[in-house]
């Protein structure tokens, strides 16, 4: 449990003041899926999503009050007969599954600004040709929120916006339009409110809806209605139990995110987020195409890690890489120096590092696009992830085993993800696939060896007609190793080790020497350019 917070620090606790900077927080969550690997829906599947999360409850956090949670949430595919149903009611006339998107808002407490948010929505919609068909205000019942008037006040309304497929338009465009047309209104309607603490798209797809909040895990299926009826069905529950200590706990920072839930701690997060934002004139999209200008910024400030990276998984997916492909990417093996990786695999992670750095950090990563779903272990395997397959053809996965009872004879396989490796069920298809596949179909997809030749330059194999010889004397070199910063230590402990045998020295000693920004010492200007690693806290 984390350390209690008077109330009175809510609306200031993600503020910097002083000394204290919010982005220097960490995070250690819950995360887990349940699906039917032959896409049979059920509202079985659901329950089952909310009884993991509810075993979950553990890896979440409170404060002083113990009605307030960090956040939990939970995305499921979209149950169309109780959405049918429901909007036949208010006279909106839904078409069928995969012709229609359905957005998740959540609008704020103040009706005057709910029609100037749905009229930049309705505009915006129509200029991607979106027919708007109608709205739907989410049963809620928050009797099982704490009482205090704080925590009442952040609790937003819960709006769905239904959205027509236009005729002619293939499901993986219209999903593409959502992406953008969710772009777009967030950004309008954020210059209209010269706020972002006032509205947020939860989730806009064809596939899939997301509902979260500031929860405890067991306060979900209570609060959202919708999740206790039994007409809520899908082939999927991927949910999660935040422990927000990476930024302070909010109704928009709950996971699950559009594609994905995590457990753990990007340490590269700002790195990242800085090099997404540098692409952004040199990116280029046959898919996207104008539309490009409509989607930034990728990233906003003062979002989480895994905010971050669901929006870049989410730009990768919807121009155009498959959602394994684009999770390689992002978090790639251990391949430089690995003797044991296939080559064409090896190939494969060198060519996509020179166009993306990888998310580092001990993470396991869920995600899905509503067709797939799946999870991903960091290179070193610092988050446990645990599954089993069931005769039934039910698969399940959680940050730890134990989160769904299940009758052992039933079990066709146990195991946990291992470092760097992948879990992907392919609802179309019907199967499992595993990691050796997906990565060798994506490895073998192209050239990769071929365009690296092309293209890369290995400064070791260039040739000179001339090697130029400097002799220093040995004043010369006293001061030169004075002028680059070079200390007695450094050649005791670094240097020599390194000239006799070929390797760095391995120390597991702390440094105490002063950042070079407020050190006394004279520096040298890469010095002040130096790796950022999380202080993880769990």
């Amino acid at each position: 449990m984390r350390a209690c917070k008077p109330n009175n620090l809510l609306k200031k606790r993600d503020v910097k003041q002083g000394l204290y900077d919010p982005k220097n927080e960490h995070d250690s969550c819950g995360l887990g899926f349940i699906a039917n690997i032959k896409g049979r829906k059920s509202h079985d599947i659901v329950q089952k999503g909310i009884y993991i999360l509810e075993n979950l409850e553990h890896r979440g956090a409170t404060g002083a009050d113990p009605l307030v949670g960090d956040g939990a949430g939970m995305l499921t595919q979209i149950p169309h007969e109780m959405y049918r149903e429901e909007m036949d009611k208010l006279n909106v006339s839904l078409p069928n599954p995969g012709k229609y998107g359905v957005g998740m808002f959540f609008f704020p407490r103040e009706a005057k600004y709910h029609e100037l948010i749905k009229d930049v929505i309705f505009k915006s919609s129509k200029e991607q040709g979106i027919k708007l068909l109608g709205w739907r205000d989410v049963p809620v019942n928050n009797a099982c929120l704490s009482k205090d008037e704080e925590i009442r006040e952040a609790e937003p309304i819960h709006v769905q916006g239904f959205f027509k497929r236009p005729e002619g338009v293939n499901e993986d465009d219209f999903e593409r339009s959502l992406y953008v047309l969710r772009k777009k209104t967030t950004n309008r309607i954020y210059k209209e409110l010269k706020s972002e603490d006032l509205y947020y798209a939860v989730s806009l797809s064809s596939r899939t809806v997301v509902y979260k909040g500031m929860f405890l895990a067991d306060q979900l299926a209570k609060y959202y209605l919708d999740l206790q009826d039994v007409r809520y069905v899908s082939a999927l529950s991927l949910v999660h139990q935040r422990f927000s200590t990476n930024t302070f706990p909010s109704w928009r920072l709950a996971h699950p995110y559009r594609m994905v839930a995590h457990n753990g701690e990007i340490n590269t997060s700002r790195g990242n987020v800085n090099w997404m934002a540098a692409r952004q004139a040199g990116l280029k999209s046959y898919l996207l195409g104008e539309n490009l200008k409509d989607i930034w910024p990728i990233t906003r400030e003062g979002q989480s890690d895994t905010a971050s990276f669901d929006n870049a998984i989410e730009l990768l997916y919807q121009g155009g890489y498959s959602l394994q492909h684009a999770s390689m990417m992002l978090i790639p093996e251990a391949w430089a120096g690995n003797p044991l990786m296939d080559k064409k695999r090896k190939y494969f992670y060198e060519f996509h590092a020179s166009i993306m750095e990888p998310w580092d950090g001990p993470a396991a990563i869920a995600f899905t696009d509503g067709k797939k779903i799946g999870a991903t272990l960091d290179r070193n395997g610092l988050r446990p992830a645990r599954y089993f397959v069931s005769d039934d053809d039910t698969v399940v996965l959680a940050s730890e085993a134990g989160t769904l009872p299940v009758d052992e004879r039933k079990v066709v396989t146990k195991w946990r993800l291992q470092p760097g490796k992948m879990l992907l069920i392919d609802m179309e298809a019907g199967k499992i696939i595993s990691d050796e596949e997906v990565k060798a179909d994506l490895s073998e997809d192209q050239d990769y060896e071929g365009i690296l030749k092309k293209t890369q330059i290995i400064l070791e194999d260039l040739e000179s007609d001339e090697i130029q010889k400097v002799s220093l004397s040995k004043a010369n070199l006293y001061l030169g190793q004075r002028a680059f910063g070079y200390t007695q230590e450094d050649l005791k402990t670094l240097m020599s080790p390194m000239a006799i045998t070929g390797q760095e020295a391995i120390g597991s000693m702390g440094t105490d020497t002063p950042i070079s920004a407020i050190s006394n010492k004279k520096k040298l200007l890469y010095t002040y350019f130096k790796q950022n690693f999380a202080q993880v806290t769990n």
